[in-house]
Parts: structure tokens; sequence; C-alpha cells
């Protein structure tokens, strides 16, 4: 994503944020989403290496992606790829396509881009990319009102292509609309700085191209900061949309909403974007917030469906701290949890100290860095990033 650093921002008291009820059934669902899995996947997205569009690694990254829908019970019939050539170069944009119970032809697009350039590009854009994986994983079954549209484009990076290729070819024919669009829900670059003060997210509206759908942008933006401090533990500033893949729909007069990191990193577009460089709570959180906002969007069932709608990883709720550490550092496991192992490893994975119901870890031995804690019971795990300052 090309940010401009000199944003006009708002207030969100100058915006009139309009209340929004809070709904027991989504926050179920946002309770789902994973910090284990949103690991893996920035750790899966980065070791596919530079994803240049048109490359051997893009090719591979969208493979990828098919898998992981796979993976989820998404049928063929509900993927769908959608070509597009930038001069000598050919990629694909991958469609995933969630029928609505009541609107089925009226369709809210989640979206984020999945090429990079220079860099593995962990967060610009494998932050997005885990996330709309996420959402996509725990609101498969779960019935919405409007159509969902899980879009993953390329060509971003090289100038919007794929997401230009899309809202022009395939929401347009011919110069004539086909696709009637509710809201395009863009992430991209929400992977924030390992050692930033990451508690709050850019909420992008669109103030400028198309006039005519400034306004409506600009509530639904709203929209999108009430669901975040409903269903995450982040705070809003609100932000003008700009240089991504939401341009090409707003441009067609759709509207458009997104999130982007509130610390800009400055580690996109180089071989700095890395997973070491991120800090995956804070992906985590977003990913909450997103969950929490795609439900209200395209008007998820308010109706707690059954067992299926608990969190799956108990240990998700584990507590690592303090971050960054010094000398010890203290796991915090729910009172159910009587006995448990870690491991500490380095950032390639190398082992480092391991240890049996112990909560305080004494880590004065260690040296300066990033470091991986994974704690596990019998039946789960889950995965920590810790930073070790002295």
């Amino acid at each position: 994503m090309k940010k401009i650093t000199t944003l006009l921002l708002f207030s969100l008291a100058g915006y009139g944020l309009q209340a929004q009820s809070f709904i027991q059934a989504y926050q179920n669902r946002v309770n789902q989403v994973s910090q284990t899995n949103i690991t893996n996947d920035l750790q899966e997205f980065e070791s596919l290496g530079v994803k240049t569009t048109g490359s051997v690694a893009n090719t591979n990254a969208l493979n990828w992606l098919k898998n992981k829908y796979t993976s989820y019970g998404y049928t063929a019939s509900q993927m769908t790829e959608d070509p597009f050539t930038i001069g000598s170069l050919n990629s694909k944009n991958l469609i995933i396509t969630k029928t609505g119970t009541l609107y089925p032809n009226i369709y809210v697009i989640i979206c984020g881009h999945y090429d990079t350039i220079i860099g593995p590009g962990t967060s610009d854009n494998g932050s997005g990319t885990s996330i709309i994986l996420e959402a996509a994983r725990i609101l498969k079954d779960i019935p919405t009102e409007y159509s969902i549209k899980f879009i993953h484009f390329s060509g971003e990076e090289q100038g919007l292509y794929g997401s230009d290729h899309y809202a022009n070819n395939v929401v347009y024919e011919n110069g004539n609309r086909v696709m009637n669009i509710r809201l395009v829900f863009n992430i991209d670059q929400v992977g924030g700085k390992i050692g930033n003060n990451n508690n709050k997210i850019k909420c992008e509206s669109d103030q400028g191209g198309q006039p005519g759908n400034n306004a409506a942008s600009l509530s639904f933006t709203q929209q999108l900061a009430a669901c975040t401090t409903l269903y995450s533990p982040l705070q809003t500033v609100m932000s003008n949309a700009y240089s991504s893949d939401y341009m090409p729909f707003e441009e067609n007069g759709d509207i458009i909403t997104g999130f982007y990191e509130n610390i800009q990193s400055n580690n996109e577009h180089t071989v700095n974007d890395t997973f070491a460089n991120i800090d995956p709570a804070y992906v985590f959180n977003v990913g909450k917030a997103a969950v929490g906002a795609l439900q209200h969007f395209a008007a998820a069932s308010t109706t707690i469906l059954g067992v299926n709608e608990s969190p799956k990883n108990s240990l998700e709720s584990v507590k690592v701290y303090p971050n960054p550490v010094k000398d010890i550092l203290t796991i915090d496991l729910p009172n159910h949890v009587k006995k448990f192992s870690f491991e500490l490893t380095d950032m390639t994975g190398r082992s480092l100290l391991k240890g049996e119901n112990q909560a305080k870890i004494n880590l004065s031995g260690l040296e300066n860095g990033n470091y991986l804690c994974t704690v596990k019971t019998d039946k789960e795990s889950v995965t920590k990033k810790i930073i070790i300052e002295k």
C-alpha cells in the first residue's frame, strides 16, 4: 500500500458516531479469531517469498490461498479466479462467494492484496490476508442476509491493477453495472511495528473522488469504528482512504471503508517487512474488529447457533507479560489449566528454553531480540511473540 504521510485526520467526535448495540452472538464469533491461526498464516505467507505480480511466488501464494479455503470447507463452485495482464505479466485475483439469505444479489466485499514487492510483505499485506482468511473460516456456516465476497487482489503494488480489472470488468461489463455492491471493506497493512504502542487502528472513509458516495462512506466508517470499539480492545482514529484496492470501486461510485495501521511502520516495500518486525497481537486485535464489523455489514444471524459458536481454543486467553521483558516472564493461564508446558524459540524456530508447569521464566541469559513462546496443554496450544529488552 502506498500511503502518504500527511493524511488528513478527523476526531471521532467530529463524525457524530452512531450508537450501535452489542450483540453477544457477534462477540462469540469474534472470540473465535485465533492468535495461533493469525501467527501461522503470517509465517506461511512470509515463507512464500517475494510475491511480485506475475512471479512463480505470486502463483504459489494464489494456490496457498485456494488450499486454505478448501480446508475451511468452501467448494470449487464458491471460488472463482479473475485473470488479468500487466504488460507481459499474468496474474489472478481470487474471489470466494458466500451467498446471503435475504439479499443474495447484494454483496459486501472484504478485500486485500496478496502481491508484494522487494520483501515478503508480511505486514503489507500478509496482515490483511490473514485477517480475511480468519473471517472466512469463522463465518463460513453463519447465515448472513447479504452475500459476502472474500477477495484477494494481485497487482496492487504495481498500481491497483487487479482491483481495477475486477471493478471494471466483473462489477461492470462493457460499461454496464452487473453487480450490486453494498460496501467494499479493504484491509491493507495492519501489521504494526513491534515495540510501537499498537492500541489504535485507522478507519478510512472516502472524502474525495466521486462526491456522491462520500456521505455513505462516512456513515459506514462510523459504523466500522463503532464495531471496532464494541468487539476489540482497539481505539479508533478516523482517516481518509488513499491508494489501495478500494479506490477503483470508489471511482465507480461504490461505497468504501477500510483499515490501516495507526502508527505507520515504514517497513513496507522493504526487506524489513518480515514477521520479526511486526506485532502479531495487533493483527489479532484488528482481526477481531474486522470479524465484528463484517457481521454487522452483512447482517449476520444474531442467534447463537450452537456449540460451534464458542471459542475453539481456551488458551487464546493466556497472557504473557511483561512484554517487552527484561528478566522474568510471567505466564498467566485460565483457571481451569492445571498442567502445561512451554517452549521458547528464536524467530528461526531454534528451541532455547523448555519447562513444565512453570509460571515464571528466567530469561536473563538471553540476548535482546524477538522470540516466540508456545504454551501447550494435552489438547491445545498457543504461541505468543515476546521481546527481550534489557
